[in-house]
């Protein structure tokens, strides 16, 4: 099969299309025909090394979790899916290597959901990493009808799937971002608020009485704004900053889930959320998407078309 992979860590030139063989189907995986994916930052820092202290990595490295496609094979023991169903996943194994930028991927049935009916394969491979994130940080904070919300780094990939959910679980929702970007905040369902200083002042403006959530997607020290910001009882959680633990926050990473993919492709499918694709890359040129994402001037995904 055809694959992009490295067998070094490194720049986006480590990147290159090779032949691999057809990867093997545990007792519950299937192999998934793949038919998009997408670039997520976390997949060209993983092509870096920044995971190498935490997770197990297995060279030559297929890069990408994200993945839509069709299952070509189904294991021993598996019964949710069938050949020739439309899948979307978030494939992140145990260990890196393995990944979705190649034509053919296992992936274990726990990653896996059926795509949403409404979406394309590209419109699909651009929701699981970013989609889950927000869906399981918004949960996990327990946001509601009737909850007001600030979502830091509101525009960016994450921040436009949790600006949407919020809005589809009732809450109303307070946006960070640049200038350029708060029209498109306003389109999702959010009022937007710039970064920098003034920023508690122009977040009371909106919320005299504070937030009841605050969800920080960007680091760099904006939950330190928290205290003056949120109401007495906020609730507060980051997944890009651990030291969120010293106002009280939860420190969040995304995990694989079935059922809350399947959440997500309903609420895709009852036209709740939409999916953003800034740019869709042929598989030859992963290399330009790695680095299309990582200059940090992307709104919306970057996704790869495999076939």
């Amino acid at each position: 099969m055809r694959a992009i992979a490295y067998t070094t860590y490194g720049g986006p030139d480590v990147l290159e299309l090779t032949d691999l063989p057809t990867p093997k189907v545990g007792p519950d995986s299937v192999l998934v025909r793949v038919r998009a994916t997408s670039v997520n930052p976390v997949d060209w820092k993983v092509r870096e090394g920044y995971l190498d202290g935490l997770m197990d990595t297995v060279f030559p490295v297929v890069p990408g979790w994200d993945v839509a496609g069709v299952v070509e094979q189904v294991g021993l023991d598996v019964h949710e899916l069938e050949v020739g169903d439309e899948v979307f996943g978030y494939v992140r194994k145990d260990v890196v290597g393995g990944g979705t930028t190649a034509e053919l991927v296992a992936a274990p049935v726990r990653t896996l959901a059926h795509k949403p009916q409404t979406a394309s394969f590209e419109e699909a491979a651009a929701i699981p990493l970013a989609g889950l994130t927000a869906y399981q940080a918004l949960h996990r904070l327990g946001v509601t009808e009737g909850d007001t919300v600030l979502i830091h780094a509101a525009a960016g990939g994450v921040g436009g799937f949790a600006v949407q959910i919020a809005r589809a679980l009732g809450a109303r929702v307070i946006g960070t971002a640049g200038e350029r970007n708060h029209d498109h905040l306003r389109a999702l369902g959010a009022e937007p608020v710039a970064y920098g200083d003034g920023l508690v002042e122009r977040v009371r403006a909106l919320a005299p009485d504070g937030v009841d959530v605050v969800l920080d997607l960007v680091g760099d020290g904006a939950v330190a704004t928290t205290p003056e910001v949120g109401t007495a009882d906020v609730r507060v959680g980051s997944v890009a900053d651990a030291e969120v633990t010293a106002v009280g926050g939860t420190y969040m990473w995304v995990r694989p889930s079935s059922t809350d993919l399947a959440a997500l492709a309903a609420l895709v499918d009852q036209g709740k959320v939409r999916t953003d694709v800034a740019q869709v890359f042929p598989l030859e040129e992963t290399a330009a998407a790695h680095e299309l994402s990582a200059s940090g001037h992307v709104r919306g995904k970057v996704v790869v078309r495999v076939a």
